[in-house]
Order: C-alpha cells, then sequence, then structure tokens
C-alpha cells in the first residue's frame, strides 16, 4: 500500500490547525494579542507579573504590556487618554473612572482594606491618646491630638478613605487637618526629611516607613470599611472584545490561584519584582507580610461576590458605602454618584465567561 498520500493529508490537516490556532498554544504566536495594561507597584501587580514571566500570557493569546502608574487618579487619567485597556486599581479611583471614563469593574484583584497605614513618628503627641472611640481601642489620635496637624496622602485614593475613615473614628472630617496631596514616592520621601505630622502610606510603602520607626494609628479604625484593589475595563473596548477580557481573566486567576496555594513562598518573587519592575526595595520578610495582609479571592468566591440576582451585590454595597463615604466628605457630588452607582459599572458578565 502507498502510504505518501495518508502522510501528506495528515500534513497538510497538521499545518490547517496550527494556521487556524487550534495546535499548541506556543505555535499560535502569529496569533497574539497585544494588550496595554496599568498597574500600580504592589501586590495586585505581581499576581500579574508571575504568570507573565511564566509565558502564560502567551498561553492565552495574548502580550500584556505592563505600563507602571504611581497612583490610580494618574491611571484614570490615562484611561481617558486611551493609553490602556485593563488593569488594576483601587477602588476609589474606580468609582472615579466609573463617573467620568466609562470603565468596568470585571473583578477583585485582593482584599486591600489592611494594606493602607495612617503613620506618625514615634515621638509624635498622636500616639498619647488610644480608644478615644470605644469600638476602635486600638486606634490612636484624638480631637485634641491631631486637629490641625500637616497629612501627606494620595488624594482619591483608597489610603484617602483610609485616612477620612481613621479621621471619623476619632471623631474628625478632612476639613479639621491640612491635606498636602503626594504620590507614595513623594509622601515617603517627605515624611522622613521632616514634613508634615501624618503619612498616609499603602504597602509595600507602609513597610518601608515602619522600618524606619513610624507607627501605625488606624490599625483597627478600617474595620467595616471593606476597600479591594479591583480589575478595571475600559467600557468600550470590553463590550467589543468580550474574548480578550476574558483571556486576560484567565491568566489572572491563574495568578491568583498560585498566590491562594503557595502564599508567602511567593515572597522572594514578590520582593524581586518590587526592585526589578518598581525600583523598590523590600526585604522578603517584609514582603511577606505584605502577602500575609491581602486576601485574594479564586473564582468562585468572586461569582458569589458579585452575584446580583437577589438585589445589590456584595461588591455593590462595598462600592455603595465607600461612594457615600465620600460624599458626605464632600469629595463627589451626590448626582455623580446616584449615576455611577446606576450605569452597571460592576459586572461579573465577564467572569461567567470564564467559569462556563
Amino acid at each position: 500500500m502507498n502510504r505518501r498520500p495518508f502522510r501528506t493529508i495528515v500534513w497538510a490537516v497538521a499545518v490547517g490547525l496550527i494556521l487556524s490556532g487550534l495546535g499548541a498554544p506556543g505555535l499560535a504566536v502569529s496569533q497574539t494579542v497585544t494588550l496595554k495594561t496599568s498597574w500600580q507597584p504592589e501586590h495586585s501587580t505581581f499576581i500579574i507579573w508571575d504568570p507573565i514571566q511564566k509565558g502564560w500570557d502567551k498561553e492565552a493569546g495574548l502580550k500584556i504590556d505592563m505600563i507602571y502608574f504611581d497612583s490610580g487618579m494618574a491611571q484614570m487619567e490615562a484611561l481617558a487618554a486611551k493609553q490602556w485597556v485593563a488593569g488594576a486599581t483601587g477602588s476609589v479611583p474606580m468609582l472615579v473612572g466609573a463617573m467620568r471614563f466609562g470603565a468596568y469593574m470585571i473583578a477583585i484583584a485582593n482584599d486591600d482594606s489592611l494594606a493602607n497605614a495612617v503613620l506618625v513618628r514615634p515621638n509624635s503627641p498622636i500616639l498619647k491618646a488610644k480608644g478615644v472611640n470605644k469600638d476602635f481601642p486600638e486606634t490612636y489620635g484624638s480631637p485634641e491630638t491631631v486637629k490641625g496637624k500637616t497629612v501627606l496622602v494620595t488624594t482619591v485614593s483608597s489610603g484617602h478613605y483610609a485616612l477620612s475613615t481613621w479621621l471619623k473614628r476619632i471623631g474628625l472630617k478632612d476639613s479639621d487637618v491640612v491635606i498636602q496631596n503626594m504620590d507614595q514616592g513623594q509622601a515617603l520621601a517627605a515624611f522622613e526629611s521632616g514634613v508634615g505630622d501624618v503619612a498616609v502610606l499603602w504597602a509595600p510603602s507602609m513597610f518601608i516607613g515602619m522600618s524606619k520607626g513610624w507607627k501605625m494609628v488606624n490599625t483597627d479604625s478600617q474595620k467595616g470599611a471593606n476597600m479591594a484593589n479591583v480589575i478595571v475595563a475600559d467600557k468600550a473596548w470590553a463590550d467589543k472584545n468580550p474574548e480578550q477580557v476574558a483571556n486576560f481573566l484567565r491568566v489572572y486567576f491563574r495568578g491568583i490561584d498560585r498566590m491562594k496555594s503557595e502564599n508567602v513562598k511567593l515572597a522572594p518573587g514578590f520582593s524581586k519584582f518590587l526592585l526589578d519592575w518598581a525600583g523598590v526595595k523590600m526585604s522578603v520578610e517584609d514582603a511577606a507580610e505584605d502577602i500575609k495582609i491581602h486576601t485574594v479571592y479564586g473564582l468562585d468566591e468572586q461569582l458569589k461576590f458579585f452575584d446580583n440576582s437577589k438585589g445589590p451585590s456584595q461588591v455593590e454595597q462595598w462600592m455603595k458605602g465607600m461612594a457615600n463615604f465620600f460624599v458626605e466628605q464632600k469629595r463627589f457630588k451626590p448626582e455623580e454618584m446616584d449615576q455611577a452607582m446606576k450605569s452597571g459599572f460592576v459586572t461579573d458578565k465577564f467572569l461567567k465567561m470564564i467559569a462556563k
């Protein structure tokens, strides 16, 4: 029997499969889609950086380019300029993105509630008052010791929310202190040089500050004020390219699953990421602590958080609580927040796609 025609057919079929993208993932390089994505130097970014180093984005048919930002508001301004299509940011800039720039919240990157520190120097008079609010016995500060103090904070950020929450717990509001808006690196350097009375830093900067002897005064004041870093996407792009969104999330959830299973074992890699990608020096010990204070949620957990079949979802309730707080602080107008909350910016349709 002449087998040459058979071999020819098999070869033709194999070539066809490769060209159509149905062969081995590594062979479909020509099918790769480049995504411009937006990140800050923190735990939620390591979750995607690590998979990219392993080539998991290529396996999903993507080339994920990572763009560095110092703050959430800088990210939102760049989103408006169409410089990126997906990434991670804090809950507060997410609200701004929903209000003004057509942004979707498509997943939770991590729980960031414990990773925003209101810090003072060890000789600060603020440390002389503790537990003035009996519901928050570990919180330092009082109206007498805090009013009029200068605070270095990245405004309209999760850190700002932590600051405002702390002030509320001790009977004050934003207008009772002098707020100086600075990015994290600026605030860290300025506070070290003697500027200001209080510095609000999030991880990893908070660990750098605490390594210098600075004391955290909002140890338990964040209870009941949920914060999360979230995965955000440009709405117009996401609606037009749902499969790309789903593939991006598949890569991110591979990172989440690895973080859940290995946890602090990833501290050396996390420390290396901060130095290589962000130029931030962090000890492996502090990197392990950073990992410990950030809870991550798998796909099944997130589907429950986003489920609104019986009323507003858990995530929508978190965002509504944060929105109401900033309206009370007169940072946002009530009509802006109402419009944002009714826009459907919190969506689980992409989570459902990857769950099938």
